[in-house]
């Protein structure tokens, strides 16, 4: 690949890869081929951030993984993350009045939190499927949890923790992300509405795209547009059943420092690995470095609605007061929605696409995409850059056989090219 910044000419760029989404995951595919010497573009019809990465909390989890590949990218996430932040630091602390602002990376553990005796033995059995695979998890009593939280609920069953998870401010390591990108050479297009592919070869792969802004010419298209995903790729010929899976956080004001980890019940860990399109909520209580709380979690496949409901709301109240009973009276001085990328086998789409050459998936992370991100951009940009890659890349291919059933058809003949306008799917 060729070195140095992206050529434009008469709202045309060209460049080695172009990013479809800047996201948390699409900033980090950037930064990671970018130091790699990548000519790179990231094309978002909105802003940086503007979507998921948004609307989330932070989260760097381990703890709700059982043994397997998305377990093997957390952990190879979790050993990236610090180092990351530490250079993003170096990086970007010149160039704006006071530095860039800090990502708030904090290892504060996890605490998964079983009321009932029929909770705590399957909380117990969770955790011991995870140790063989080196996980950290630690049984505690009642005792033992209230050291950790003193404002937990006496009522409780068992309790693990997890002093692997940890939690950063999503938006800023996303800004940071690009930011160091940026210094590499890549360029980012917001406002830049995908409206179609650039097709070579009589249509058989894949070039580049067109935007509202222009057209980027590309050797490889990687498609990082979040719960988005499903409508880009659809748009450039080779469509993967990615679909919104919506969730809700309430946010306290500002409160003494009472939570100390990422505290959830022991039924999250079931909620997150379902595929039910109906609501489901689980109780999760944290802190963020401002003072504030934040409550969820709520899941529900409702499209793209984004109307908040009462119920949500409530469900998500009466969790975490069985939790925290001291939090009764605290106010909520506002909620939030947003959507995760949803994939059938919930695990997340990394690497090539097999029915078009050009296309490239970095996607489908659902709520863990903050805290995988390190470990996608870096093995997206091995197998781009041919290097070898960390962790297990067939695991993540379109072409594993537990998402093979949720794909269309593969192509069967050649594409026609796609005209453009307004009416195209963005990221």
């Amino acid at each position: 690949m060729a070195q140095g910044t992206p050529r434009t000419t008469a709202s045309r760029w060209v460049a080695d890869v172009a990013v479809v989404g800047a996201g948390i995951v699409g900033a980090a595919v950037a930064r990671a081929l970018a130091a790699g010497g990548a000519r790179v573009v990231v094309v978002d019809r909105s802003e940086a951030a503007g979507g998921t990465s948004g609307s989330g909390e932070g989260n760097l989890l381990v703890s709700d993984k059982g043994p397997g590949a998305e377990l093997a990218m957390a952990q190879r996430a979790v050993q990236l993350w610090p180092a990351l932040a530490a250079e993003l630091r170096e990086e970007l602390r010149t160039g704006l009045p006071g530095g860039f602002p800090d990502l708030e990376l904090e290892p504060k553990g996890g605490l998964v939190v079983a009321t009932t005796d029929g909770g705590a033995s399957a909380l117990r059995a969770f955790a011991a499927t995870q140790r063989p695979a080196g996980v950290h998890a630690v049984e505690l009593d009642a005792a033992g949890a209230r050291a950790l939280e003193p404002g937990l609920t006496p009522e409780v069953a068992l309790a693990v923790h997890y002093p692997d998870d940890a939690q950063v401010q999503p938006v800023v390591a996303t800004e940071a992300l690009l930011a160091s990108a940026r210094r590499r050479g890549a360029v980012v297009l917001t406002g830049a509405q995908v409206t179609g592919p650039l097709l070579a070869e009589g249509g058989a792969r894949l070039a580049g795209v067109r935007t509202s802004r222009g057209d980027v010419a590309a050797g490889a298209v990687v498609v990082a547009a979040g719960p988005w995903s499903g409508e880009v790729s659809s748009l450039l010929g080779a469509p993967l059943p990615v679909l919104p899976r919506r969730g809700v956080i309430l946010v306290t004001t500002r409160q003494p420092h009472q939570v100390f980890r990422k505290v959830y019940d022991a039924d999250y860990v079931g909620a997150v690995g379902s595929g039910d399109a109906d609501l489901q909520t689980s109780t999760v209580v944290e802190s963020t470095a401002s003072g504030t709380i934040l409550i969820g979690s709520s899941r529900e496949r409702v499209g793209f609605d984004g109307a908040l409901r009462v119920e949500v709301l409530r469900r998500l109240a009466a969790g975490a007061l069985t939790l925290f009973p001291g939090l009764a009276g605290v106010p909520v001085m506002r909620s939030y929605g947003g959507f995760r990328p949803y994939v059938p086998d919930h695990l997340p789409v990394a690497g090539p696409d097999p029915r078009l050459p050009g296309l490239w998936h970095a996607t489908g992370h659902e709520g863990a995409g903050i805290g995988l991100a390190p470990a996608t951009g870096e093995l997206v940009a091995d197998l781009l850059l041919g290097r070898e890659p960390a962790l297990d890349a067939a695991a993540f291919s379109v072409a594993r056989p537990s998402l093979a059933p949720h794909l269309a058809e593969p192509l069967a003949e050649p594409l026609a090219e796609h005209p453009g306008g307004s009416g195209g799917a963005a990221a």
